[in-house]
């Protein structure tokens, strides 16, 4: 396999900053922030259905390797560790001053992503975006009720039959969700209770990096292309004034868009936008067809 420089290492960005020759995981501020720390108070509605408020936070890039064309599926194991103890060195620094820390990838041309080299994004925010916000008002609901942890819960229940189950370790499990409506989606999810990625310990981490490796293998396999997705962690939420969690359960979500081939993708569009969203096929499906792929690469000879 060729291998390609990263285009971002060893170059002078739109700030006007010279990236490093960087040999490993990096990460530097976004020159494009959706999210910034200092921003002036808006103006006062001048009617109750026009209401804004400061939106205050950071983003930064983190570039997985200093190679253009070695993604995550293609990275060694250590190599993929590094870019688990950048996550966690992110959210640590960030954390305490922002109240959600979001770590997202988009892959591919097709899911936006401007630039070819392997990375994703860190956007910290002074508020809980809306997902988030979901997710921790449904866990608070379901831990009062049931004094357990929702996805502790489905998790359990899932591996009674395992139909949705693509591949599992010593500390985490890979499903395709119950509710899945992309073609492929994933849940990742620690077998343990981790409210943060910050509480994983070592040997969870090393199982994590594993799991990782595999089934984004397995994504490139199904139809031997870089196998594009959004994907991104949601934890307990961080900040200056953090409550009681503990209805948290730390998990990843991957959402491809792929559906029959390299070029055939789902489309979110007329009903699905409008009304609600519907299945091209089974999560029992896409999970079968997931576990059958090998679990080494096809250009390093799996396929």
């Amino acid at each position: 396999m060729n291998f390609l420089i990263s285009p971002l290492s060893w170059t002078t960005r739109a700030n006007g900053e010279m990236n490093p020759n960087y040999e490993s995981t990096y990460t530097f501020p976004n020159d494009f922030p959706a999210l910034l720390e200092t921003v002036p108070e808006p103006d006062k509605p001048s009617h109750p259905l026009f209401k804004s408020e400061v939106a205050k936070g950071t983003c930064r890039v983190m570039c997985f390797h200093p190679k253009s064309n070695i993604t995550l599926p293609l990275m060694q194991i250590e190599e993929i560790l590094e870019v688990i103890d950048a996550w966690i060195k992110e959210l640590l620094e960030l954390g305490p001053k922002f109240q959600w820390v979001q770590i997202f990838e988009n892959k591919g041309e097709i899911m936006g992503c401007s630039n070819p080299h392997p990375h994703c994004q860190v956007w910290a925010s002074s508020f809980l975006p809306d997902e988030p916000r979901i997710e921790d008002r449904q866990q608070q609901e379901y831990f009062i009720k049931h004094n357990s942890v929702l996805l502790l819960d489905y998790l359990k229940e899932e591996l009674k039959t395992k139909d949705r189950v693509v591949l599992e370790n010593e500390g985490w499990i890979a499903l395709v969700p119950y509710w899945a409506v992309w073609p492929y989606e994933i849940m990742l999810l620690p077998k343990r209770h981790i409210l943060r990625m910050s509480d994983l310990n070592v040997s969870e981490k090393k199982s994590l990096a594993i799991i990782m490796k595999k089934l984004l293998t397995k994504y490139d396999n199904l139809f031997e292309t870089s196998f594009p997705y959004s994907m991104g962690w949601h934890g307990a939420p961080t900040g200056p004034e953090v409550k009681n969690c503990d209805h948290w359960q730390l998990h990843a979500s991957y959402f491809p868009p792929l559906l029959r081939s390299a070029t055939v993708k789902k489309f979110m569009v007329g009903y699905e936008m409008l009304a609600q969203a519907q299945r091209d096929l089974t999560p029992e499906k896409a999970a079968e067809q997931l576990r059958e792929l090998p679990e080494i690469h096809y250009k390093l000879g799996g396929k």
